[in-house]
């Protein structure tokens, strides 16, 4: 298979375990967390609901590098990429929603823990450093 399908196949892979990821936690969060659906549509968080959404941030970031680096295989480029465009995908979606910690702390994790995910999953002798 040529090492640009496998990025581009790796970064696919990336985006839907991320959103896949995402979404059963975002319904686990509504479950948990009383009042959450309520304020869901509004954005109005309280701070243990903001916590729990960049738990649950984290572990998709995770699982998607994981995904990348196990599709990807040698081809570690579709791991920076995809963490590249999950950063460009969010910028835009949070500006102004949330509190200025919560940016850093959500933006500022996403391309570690894609990286560190790919990492943990990683086969042995493929460095994604």
């Amino acid at each position: 298979m040529p090492a640009w399908l496998r990025v581009a196949l790796a970064i696919a892979a990336g985006f839907a375990v991320w959103f896949a990821v995402a979404t059963v936690g975002n319904l686990v969060i509504r479950w948990l967390l009383p009042g959450y659906a309520e304020v869901e549509k509004a954005m109005n968080f309280s701070l243990a609901m903001l916590t729990a959404r960049l738990v649950v941030g984290a572990v998709a970031s995770l699982a998607a590098g994981a995904a990348c680096v196990t599709i990807g295989r040698s081809a570690r480029a579709g791991v920076y990429l995809f963490a590249l465009l999950l950063f460009a995908l969010f910028v835009p979606v949070h500006v102004s929603k949330f509190p200025v910690w919560y940016h850093f702390v959500f933006l500022g994790s996403l391309a570690p823990l894609v990286v560190s995910g790919a990492r943990l999953r990683s086969p042995r002798g493929i460095s994604v450093a």
